[in-house]
């Protein structure tokens, strides 16, 4: 699978940038690398799965490369390289949304096991992310007052209780509930539960 993962590197020093690169075609990764932050974000932002930065670079550093990845392309997981006394730039990636940091000089094993774990973070965003979709396309297709009807039982009423409030009959409810059901492609209530709670992020 790693084959098929494309990791950025970007680090205005030559040394630690080709050092980088041998270490991740060594554990068969695609690996494009970038002096500058400026430069990684001229190229295709969207043909890599994982950026590998250094904190501290010339013009755009490590934080704002976060911050602007964050901007562009929120399932893409940063992991920041950082040198002694950055610690506190590297904590602010991190709220920024970098999936981790390391300190310099970073052990091999290490990176490579902080790379996969970025992946594997970054995968569970894109799953989320669809899920989300879905369940708001799903949602978007009830009718006004289905949709008002589901927003009752997601509260916690009971059809009986959702009748009284909406002036209906517990029968009427049940019709709606049906509905949504199979709109939603729900099996359960739980799953209607999940799928509304999906759609609201």
């Amino acid at each position: 699978m790693d084959r098929q993962l494309n990791i950025s590197i970007v680090d205005d020093d030559d040394v630690a940038r080709d050092a980088l690169r041998v270490l991740l075609e060594a554990a068969s990764f695609k690996v494009k690398d970038y002096a500058s932050a400026t430069a990684f974000l001229d190229d295709d932002v969207f043909g890599t799965s994982c950026v590998v930065a250094d904190m501290v670079m010339p013009g755009m550093d490590g934080l704002s490369l976060q911050r602007e990845v964050a901007r562009r392309r929120h399932d893409l997981p940063v992991v920041i390289v950082s040198g002694f006394g950055e610690i506190d730039l590297a904590v602010q990636a991190m709220k920024a949304g970098a999936v981790d940091f390391l300190e310099k000089p970073c052990d091999g094993e290490a990176l490579l096991q902080c790379i996969r774990r970025a992946l594997e973070i970054g995968e569970k965003t894109r799953s989320q992310a669809a899920a989300a979709k879905q369940a708001k396309r799903l949602v978007g297709s009830l009718t006004p007052r289905e949709k008002h009807v589901l927003d009752e039982l997601v509260g916690g009423l009971s059809n009986k209780a959702v009748a009284q409030k909406l002036g209906i009959s517990p029968r009427t409810v049940e019709v709606y509930r049906a509905q949504i059901m199979t709109k939603l492609k729900a099996d359960s209530l739980s799953d209607l539960v999940r799928t509304a709670l999906c759609a609201t992020g």
